[in-house]
């Protein structure tokens, strides 16, 4: 057996080995150790002697709590599994690895998160040498494919080298395959993936473009849109698949299409923008809770679910698909009882796609086979509500729809109502629909209508009137006859026992039957896996149907979902324009909106783009809600782009290519870059790729060096966004310096957050208006906060002097920034200091006119102006 054991590791590498043995899985030397300090199991030893084989093990139903925990700390588990019947075979029971599991290729529910896709990836950076010189993609591409083996969605596209930490994130891969030469990537701050390094041959595009095609039944990948420059993706696509055959063991046939993603074709977010405005995660916790997806998935469908995250990581940029969208939610949205029907029976759906994912694979149950039925139970409703829609993509959804009737019908005389998880438990098939196996169940319960009627032909046959027929389970089956009647006994009964008042016999035909009562239950439940296999075949057979049809289903349930949202919330619907604009009247930032007690929430208006000004330049009070605001803005119109209703009296929003938010200050250290450093990195990023149909946030540019040194940054980053990129920006602000820049540049115009002061506090009225702001609040604010008197106290003295030395007796800062040379290539400048009046003074001073002594005298007057002091002229000089 531990020869057997040894075999069975050296074919998994590195993974820990879980090998059956009866109802355990058993673990020996290191993988013992390990498993036993990770799940906390009591390490113990077999063959105890010189040299003991450390082992551990658990019971093999307690196998999927198990394997979460083990994915979740990172290791590959090997599952190896008993393939005949400890019964029927001869000598030691035939073992073999069943499959390898890894966080990449989770099937089980128990396993993965319901509302979240678990997509494996691949990374292609380097096309393989023999792939011919124009199918290779330039070096700086790099070919990027995923798929989630429990649905069978699979994407694949080449992108540039610099975006694939923004396509990951974008992603968010549990497990992420690369070449075992390739050098490590960077990796988004809240990545989670595991890495598996293979070997550079399996990133060949030969052998990628066979097992593709293979997998798909064409001859030629260019039938599902794929192209000559694809090579890297379709590499890594291919890399993806044989790594799947490699550790599932299994049919992938539910995989049916490798879908292009092409950069461009969605609205493009990179990872800073993600983490900022908190789509999927907060930065706080990295939770769920408190995100935009939190708020606008409002689905009944675990499908649902998955389809408004997906949604939410391609944002749609073409008019038509995001009309196409509303119209959907409208109709939602004006049908109420419509709208209530579809989500009451999508209530009663169960996850058809995953069900799928596992009938395809073999891991599915009778259980599973049940929850299909009971799905394909609602169909019909929903397929008759879904006729006679007025929007385009209800009607093409219902076209897509199939209801598969005679599956439905099969699978409900089949099953039962209640089904274990176990086919070998049996007892799932519906009495009536096998006659053998009614017969087989019949035996297995004692066939008490057999025995009455065996004794009753007894009795007449013999004449003994008290026969009877009795069972033991040392004797089996018998016949008894009292000694009264002991000169009855025909010569076919054979005795068996003899007791004290009466004898006890067996005849062949009651033997006959006492075999095939012993057998029934073991032949009834081997019928019965039987019939389930012929049923789980009938289901695979329909796969293709029923994946659309789940698409479909998941598809709805978003519709109605983001309807649900915008009528409980009093969404309105966007108006969607090509034009470079956001007209917002009283907007509602979507999370707050909803986490704040009910009217709490100060809406504001936005107006920017086209006549209102490329630049809306926000100051005002710490804790104002600047950056609530522009945050607002950037959410709202994703949101519109999602074909989702606003939170708004009334929307009108361009079509963004993209989004940028920089947002916050975090620090790199892994990466040895400061708090500063990536403010920088993630600025130059925007002024580099930002387009004039680009949507920009930043907050507090520049707070991260000297004063100076940031306003300066600023005031510069300002300018180039107004004169060369021309983009949608909203820049939130302490440098109240920037309100001049409104003077010099047309498209700059300024707002502040309205507050309201009372003795010494401020009252924050988070209402967005015209003009810009002269004070910060900053010292009022650490006072709520808690930070002790005496300090705030220090801080007005000081406020007070840097007032007198840095403004004007006009309330003007005495900083400008000095003029631009006309054609001068625009670059980041520094600020000057405006030159003091003394200047002016020293430059006119006649030296040759001067005696020394009025010489000294004047420079007196100056030194003691400098120092502050009042002027003196009658003082004698000293």
């Amino acid at each position: 057996m531990m020869r057997q054991y040894e075999e069975a590791k050296a074919a998994c590498g590195d993974a820990i080995l879980l090998f059956r043995m009866g109802d355990f899985y058993e673990l020996f030397y290191e993988d013992a150790k390990t498993v036993a300090r990770v799940l906390g199991l009591t390490l113990t030893s077999r063959d105890k002697g010189e040299n003991p084989i450390p082992m551990a093990g658990f019971p093999f139903h307690q196998l999927d709590g198990y394997l979460a925990k083990l994915i979740r700390q990172g290791f590959r588990v090997a599952v190896c599994e008993q393939v005949e019947d400890p019964k029927l075979a001869k000598g030691l029971v035939r073992r073999e690895i069943q499959r390898i599991v890894t966080a990449g290729t989770l099937t089980e529910d128990a396993l993965l998160d319901p509302h979240a896709s678990n997509y494996l990836a691949a990374i292609c950076l380097d096309a393989s040498r023999g792939t011919k010189p124009s199918e290779r993609a330039g070096n700086e591409s790099a070919g990027l494919a995923w798929v989630d083996l429990s649905t069978g969605r699979f994407e694949g596209g080449v992108f540039s080298r610099k975006s694939l930490p923004d396509q990951l994130a974008r992603i968010g891969p549990t497990e992420v395959l690369v070449r075992e030469d390739q050098t490590p990537m960077e990796r988004p701050d809240s990545s989670t993936w595991t890495v598996t390094k293979l070997p550079a041959w399996q990133f060949g595009f030969d052998e990628a473009r066979r097992l593709l095609c293979e997998q798909f039944g064409v001859r030629d990948l260019s039938g599902l849109g794929w192209e000559e420059g694809d090579a890297l993706a379709l590499a890594a696509a291919g890399a993806i698949l044989a790594y799947l055959k490699e550790t599932q063991k299994t049919s992938l046939s539910h995989i049916t299409s490798l879908t292009p993603a092409r950069a461009g074709h969605f609205l493009e977010i990179d990872s800073a923008t993600r983490r900022s405005l908190e789509l999927t995660q907060t930065m706080r916790t990295g939770g769920r809770d408190g995100t935009l997806l939190s708020v606008i998935d409002q689905t009944v469908t675990a499908m649902g679910a998955r389809r408004v995250a997906y949604w939410l990581t391609v944002p749609l940029i073409q008019r038509t698909q995001i009309e196409a969208r509303l119209d959907a939610v409208q109709e939602f949205v004006s049908d109420a009882k419509w709208r209530d029907q579809i989500r009451q029976q999508l209530r009663e759906v169960f996850d058809l796609e995953r069900l799928l994912a596992r009938i395809a694979t073999g891991r599915a149950n009778p259980r599973d086979l049940k929850s299909i039925a009971q799905t394909l139970r609602q169909f019909p409703g929903i397929a008759e509500r879904l006729q006679g829609r007025n929007s385009s993509r209800i009607q093409e959804l219902a076209s897509q729809f199939q209801c598969c009737d005679e599956l439905r019908i099969e699978l409900e005389r089949a099953l039962n109502d209640d089904c274990p998880i176990n086919v070998r438990d049996g007892g799932f098939i519906r009495p009536g629909y096998d006659p053998q196996l009614d017969e087989l169940r019949s035996l297995a319960s004692g066939g008490k209508e057999w025995i009455a009627h065996y004794q009753a032909e007894q009795i007449e046959s013999t004449g003994i009137p008290s026969l009877k027929v009795g069972f033991n389970s040392v004797f089996g089956y018998y016949l008894e006859v009292t000694n009264t009647h002991r000169d009855k006994i025909p010569a076919n009964f054979i005795r068996k026992q003899t007791l004290k008042n009466a004898e006890r016999y067996i005849t062949p035909e009651l033997k006959e039957y006492e075999e095939k009562v012993l057998t029934a239950d073991e032949q009834s439940k081997q019928l019965e896996v039987e019939i389930f296999q012929k049923l789980r075949g009938a289901v695979y057979a329909q796969t293709i149907s029923l994946q659309r049809s789940a698409a479909v289903l998941s598809e709805l349930d978003a519709l109605a979902g983001f309807a649900e949202l915008a009528v409980k919330r009093n969404y309105v619907r966007p108006v969607i324009t090509e034009e470079p604009i956001v007209e917002i009247r009283e907007g509602r930032h979507p999370v707050l909106d909803l986490t704040m007690p009910q009217g709490e929430f100060v809406p504001n208006d936005i107006m920017i783009g086209s006549e209102h000004g490329c630049v809306l330049l926000i100051t005002g009070p710490n804790m104002a809600g600047k950056s609530t605001y522009i945050r607002q803005v950037a959410l709202l119109t994703l949101m519109a782009q999602l074909g989702s209703f606003v939170p708004a009296r009334q929307a009108t929003v361009g079509i963004a290519d993209r989004i940028f938010a920089r947002v916050g200050a975090n620090d790199e250290l892994s990466r040895g870059q400061s708090t500063f450093m990536v403010e920088m990195v993630e600025t130059a990023r925007i002024l580099n790729t930002a387009t004039p149909n680009s949507l920009i946030i930043l907050d507090e540019i520049g707070r991260g060096t000297s004063t100076y040194d940031g306003l300066s940054l600023a005031w510069a980053i300002v300018e180039f966004l107004h004169d060369t990129v021309r983009a949608r920006t909203l820049f939130a602000t302490h440098y109240h310096e920037l309100i001049e820049l409104e003077k010099s540049l047309p498209g700059v115009k300024n707002y502040n957050v309205a507050v309201k002061e009372w003795n010494d506090d401020v009252i924050f009225l988070h209402r967005i208006v015209r003009g810009g702001a002269d004070r910060s609040y900053g010292i009022q604010v650490a006072r709520m906060a808690g930070v002790p008197a005496s300090v705030n106290e220090r801080a007005k003295d000081i406020l007070a002097q840097l007032e007198v030395d840095h403004i004007n007796k006009y309330g003007e800062s005495k900083i400008t920034p000095p003029k631009r040379k006309p054609n001068a290539p625009l670059q980041l400048t520094l600020f000057e200091w405006n030159e003091h009046p003394l200047l002016d003074r020293i430059r006119s001073f006649d030296l040759h006119t001067s005696t020394p002594l009025e010489a000294l005298r004047t420079i007196e007057l100056w030194q003691q102006e400098l120092l502050g002091s009042p002027p003196q002229p009658d003082k004698p000089l000293t």
